[in-house]
């Protein structure tokens, strides 16, 4: 050990009388190379790990259904507003305009709600969420839109447009078990036809990524993800709704997140295993210090029931990378990064953090079995894909306008 001490001090002063003897001028610049160097290559590095989502495949774009008399559909074309905003993109590009007419532009709505319900392996816990869902959506929206929206879906406030109607989409996230199966019976069952559509993705892509090809196909006003193994409380979709309305903008951009912060102290909480509380409490901290001011406030970011207006979609759904457990993160932070649109449909304040307003709700939520997380890797995992997403965003990797 000594000797090692000995070889530093010695490295040391060698490094120090061979600085000494060379100009100034050679020093600033080999400082200069040093630092681009460096800067360069943690850009390089950052470039390489940022997750890069892959683009869906023809099949995965197709969902089936039942008919009237029991029998399962053929594939059929699932609607998709965003191949429509890509359209408006390319369009931008080659214009250069980059105004909320053709990047925040969105088809007009065609019923009241859409759920979108990501599906890995979830043949024992489908059915119970579903049978909860249904008796609410059907009672709170039945099953038959009642009007029709304006074009654009953004183009009204909050309360006016569709009424009624609402759409079940299970994106199964290539399940190995009888996912498909439980959702079309559910469907026959109840009656469900076209009211409930089981897309099938090809390959895992995990839950972010499941979550966001949903989106992409929804048709409703309001969308809501939703975990399905039932933990939050259905029948809260309400008072999401009614969060999201009163934070909603001009354009009716607006988000709200179920929240389980109130039950830190309760006992559902309190009887988790230490390490579970322990990584929780060091995960939020992470959050804190990683991420903007608006995300960071949100005391609960990983509750898997999630609202958004239709007109806040186009700011966030199109600009998403991560796949994994974090990408509820990346989707408050696009959020919080949306421009500001005034009632005329500019766009103001750039960049500046504007933003799409969050509402967070206390919902009521239970421990349920069967959880798929793995306590320490995933928290190891969140915790890196969180770091990633976030010097991401520092050094420009992700750009959006």
């Amino acid at each position: 050990m000594a000797a090692l001490l000995e070889m530093g001090q010695n490295l040391l002063w060698a490094g120090y009388e061979t600085a000494k003897a060379t100009p100034l001028p050679i020093l600033l610049a080999l400082l200069i190379t040093t630092i681009a160097s460096t800067l360069a290559f943690i850009y390089a590095a950052i470039y390489v790990l940022a997750p890069t989502p892959r683009p869906p495949f023809p099949s995965e774009k197709l969902y089936i259904t039942t008919h009237p008399d029991g029998s399962t559909t053929s594939p059929k074309p699932l609607p998709c507003w965003h191949d429509e905003w890509l359209a408006h993109r390319k369009e931008a590009e080659k214009i250069g305009d980059f105004s909320d007419k053709h990047t925040g532009t969105i088809e007009e709505a065609e019923l009241e709600m859409s759920v979108v319900i990501p599906a890995f392996n979830e043949e024992e816990r489908l059915e119970i969420m579903l049978e909860e869902a249904v008796a609410f959506l059907d009672a709170e929206y039945g099953r038959r839109r009642k009007g029709k929206g304006k074009q654009n879906g953004s183009a009204h406030k909050a309360g006016e447009g569709v009424k009624g109607g609402y759409e079940i989409l299970i994106v199964n996230d290539g399940s190995k078990d009888k996912t498909v199966d439980v959702a079309l019976e559910f469907s026959r069952k109840n009656k469900l036809h076209d009211v409930l559509r089981v897309c099938t993705l090809k390959e895992n892509r995990g839950k972010g990524g499941a979550v966001t090809h949903g989106f992409r196909h929804v048709r409703g006003e309001y969308a809501i993800f939703a975990d399905a193994d039932g933990a939050s409380k259905f029948e809260d979709l309400a008072k999401l709704v009614k969060g999201c309305k009163e934070v909603a903008d001009e354009p009716n951009r607006g988000i709200a997140v179920g929240s389980r912060a109130h039950l830190v102290g309760s006992e559902a909480v309190v009887k988790r295993s230490a390490v579970r509380n322990a990584l929780m409490h060091s995960f939020h901290l992470l959050l804190r210090l990683l991420t903007p001011p608006a995300t960071s406030r949100v005391r609960d970011t990983q509750c898997g029931f999630k609202l958004f207006s239709r007109a806040s979609l186009p700011h966030i759904i199109p600009y998403m990378h991560t796949e994994g457990w974090i990408f509820d993160v990346e989707m408050l932070m696009l959020a919080e990064s949306a421009p500001l649109i005034t009632a005329t449909g500019e766009k103001e304040n750039v960049g500046t953090g504007a933003g799409i307003q969050v509402a967070e709700v206390p919902i009521g939520w239970k421990e349920v079995g069967g959880s798929k997380l793995n306590v320490l890797w995933d928290s190891l995992g969140m915790a890196w894909g969180l770091a990633i997403l976030r010097a991401s965003w520092m050094v420009g990797v992700y750009r959006r306008r």
